[in-house]
């Protein structure tokens, strides 16, 4: 099986490596300067480059939420969002500084174009692979450990093939911990899920009342 990546891949795969020697580099300047700049630069680095790059890879090619495939010589879109989330993924302690501050991280998702309702519990761990692809309503509660991915990937013949959907939680919903979200899952309004709940693809949870 050959793996075929377009030229915006390959630059893309390269995104995380970049943060990390322009963040280091300037971190190492600091120390010897104690110049001041340094620090909101090392927060923009962090912070500000990858969610600029990723709102004007948006805006030229929009991850579609389909059945596509990873193998080809078409560009995949998510794939290009995906390496620039990725440092967020190895390095969750990034986003987890988020979460103790409250509001922030709810924030943080909607500049990355999620729908974010109002009183929205995030508990310090938990993962998202898909940061542009969430919607949760008003008074929601995220229990510790739980993932959310709003997309799947599986071998087919001589291809991966990749489906992406956006994840909608409704109104006053609870989702216990340890919990794995897929790609389209619903829940509805006034759900309960419990610890260590797995919800398959395109699985809804509740009636719309």
């Amino acid at each position: 099986m050959t793996v075929y990546m377009t030229i915006l891949s390959i630059i893309l795969s390269l995104f995380p490596t970049l943060i990390l020697l322009l963040t280091g580099s300037t971190i190492v300047y600091f120390i010897y300067s104690h110049n001041i700049f340094c620090i909101f630069a090392i927060l923009f680095f962090i912070y500000g480059l990858p969610l600029v790059v990723f709102r004007l890879h948006e805006k030229i090619v929009p991850i579609p939420q389909k059945i596509s495939y990873l193998i080809g010589k078409k560009y995949s879109p998510w794939w290009g969002s995906h390496q620039i989330q990725v440092i967020y993924i190895a390095i969750p302690l990034l986003e987890s500084i988020l979460r103790l501050i409250p509001g922030m991280f709810s924030l943080w998702l909607k500049l990355w174009g999620s729908k974010i309702g109002k009183n929205v519990y995030w508990t310090p761990s938990l993962e998202i692979a898909d940061r542009s692809l969430l919607e949760i309503g008003d008074n929601v509660v995220i229990g510790h450990r739980v993932a959310f991915s709003s997309h799947v990937i599986k071998p087919k013949k001589e291809n991966l093939m990749l489906y992406v959907k956006k994840v909608k939680i409704g109104n006053n919903v609870f989702v216990g911990g340890g919990s794995m979200i897929a790609p389209g899952v619903v829940i509805n309004d006034g759900q309960f899920i419990q610890v260590n709940t797995i919800l398959l693809p395109n699985q809804k949870i509740g009636r719309v009342c």
